[in-house]
């Protein structure tokens, strides 16, 4: 397990920068995904290794055991995992989009320290550890992804001349000093086949002035004579105590440094291994290559043995050809022998066809002419039929009519009837209304002159 006392104490990094208050360090960006790129996310969260392993190392020294054993590079991808070779646009690796693939070691990791929310202490740890440049890395690492970007030239000011050599390239082959993957990690947005987060055009154009007014230190080559020359124990230990950021190249890792603890963890761990999974993973990709060949050697022999097929076909059809040619010619001439034939039957028959058509349109016209005389009289018979039904109706049209005008003319009658006996009656009983009333006028002239006369009677 790491020890954090095995730490570079260094007068650059020991003095907390502005902006940050005690222990607690500050988060920039997304705190979901930690700025990754989405590809390389989404094989971190699915990748076994991932899940199963690193999901028991619960802290932060475990953590950093795991980096000094596991982690041999600073590349996304393992080697081999990932095929760009072929492909253009969006598809070919550019710009940090591609098909994924193997995710390394490093990545997995890296999330992992930012799954346990590290403070400004370890993080310290990790960027000024002696024991492996890797666990270095990753801690710079996890700066430029996780830190404000105005901030990045505080963390890296007193590291950008350190001469600690590392391999960031999976399968070897790119060596670099941690100052001058610090000064790319300022300066350019790419890191192998992913993107940093983007800083902004004005912290940028800082960061670029002072690189400029900071060029890099090319520490001088020792002689093989000072390399030959021993060193006293004592010194050694000086040396160590009063050791820098700029420091010699340091041995990756360190062989005084026990691996008990990390063996014992990972016999206790549950699941494949990563380094199995790579293997067969490596496997079945080399089987996909080989079956690919395969198929690419057959399907030139089927080509090949088509061609061969069709130059055989082709000379079978010339041959055919000329064999069909000569009996096409006999047939013709056969052809034109049955034609002279059947040109003289033809015209024989045609005669007694002739003369066999006349005699029908004959029997046709008789019988065409018999067939029009029956239609004629049919339609003098229905014509006639016709005009009889026609003045039937018209006489039973006109009976009805007169019988309809009688029935009016008698209702008419006796609605006049009626009406004369309607005014007769009325013309009686006004009559004997007149009479009465001239009764009534009567008699009560008579009681009067009665009256009249009683009176003057009695006078």
């Amino acid at each position: 397990m790491a020890n954090v006392g095995n730490q570079l104490p260094t007068q650059a990094v020991s003095k907390p920068a502005p902006g940050k208050h005690g222990n607690v360090l500050p988060l920039w960006g997304n705190e979901k995904t930690m700025n990754l790129n989405p590809m390389i996310l989404t094989n971190v969260l699915s990748s076994p290794y991932f899940k199963v392993q690193l999901y028991e190392l619960k802290t932060y020294h475990e953590v950093v055991d795991e980096i000094y054993f596991k982690v041999n590079h600073a590349e996304p991808w393992e080697k081999g995992s990932r095929k760009t070779a072929g492909q253009t646009g969006m598809c070919g690796g550019v710009r940090g989009v591609g098909t994924g693939g193997i995710v390394s070691t490093a990545f997995c990791l890296l999330y992992k320290l930012f799954t346990l929310k590290l403070t400004r202490k370890q993080l310290m740890g990790l960027i000024t550890h002696t024991d492996s440049p890797y666990i270095r890395a990753l801690g710079f690492m996890y700066i430029r992804y996780t830190q404000p970007p105005a901030d990045l030239i505080e963390w890296y000011d007193g590291f950008l001349d350190d001469e600690e050599e590392l391999d960031v390239k999976a399968g070897g082959g790119c060596v670099m000093t941690v100052g001058e993957m610090l000064r790319s990690f300022l300066t350019k947005l790419e890191w192998f086949s992913t993107l940093f987060p983007r800083i902004p055009v004005p912290v940028q154009k800082i960061i670029d002035q002072q690189m400029k007014a900071r060029p890099r230190k090319i520490a001088p080559k020792e002689t093989p004579e000072e390399e030959a020359q021993p060193v006293e124990p004592g010194r050694q230990g000086e040396r160590r105590q009063s050791r820098t950021p700029r420091r010699s190249p340091s041995p990756r890792r360190s062989p005084k440094r026990s691996r008990s603890r990390s063996h014992h963890r990972e016999k206790e761990r549950h699941g494949p291994s990563f380094d199995r999974e790579l293997e067969r993973e490596r496997d079945r990709q080399r089987k996909e290559g080989r079956d690919r060949d395969r198929d690419r050697g057959d399907r030139e022999r089927r080509r090949s043995r088509s061609a061969d097929r069709n130059q055989e076909r082709r000379e079978r059809r010339r041959s055919r050809s000329g064999s069909r040619e000569r009996r096409n010619e006999r047939r013709e001439r056969d052809v034109g022998d049955d034609r002279s034939k059947k040109k003289d039957r033809d015209h024989h028959k045609d005669r007694g066809t002739e003369r066999e058509r006349s005699r029908d349109k004959k029997s046709r016209g008789e019988t065409d002419d018999r067939r029009h005389k029956e239609d004629r009289e049919r339609h003098r018979e229905e014509r006639k039929a016709k005009r009889s039904s026609r003045s039937r109706s018209k006489e039973r049209k006109h009976k009805s009519g007169e019988e309809k005008n009688r029935k009016r003319e008698r209702s008419h009658s006796r609605e006049r009837d009626r009406e004369k006996e309607g005014e007769q009656r009325s013309h009686k009983h006004s009559r004997s209304k007149e009479r009465s009333l001239h009764q009534r006028e009567s008699n009560n002239d008579h009681s009067k002159h009665s009256e009249r006369r009683r009176s003057h009677s009695t006078e």
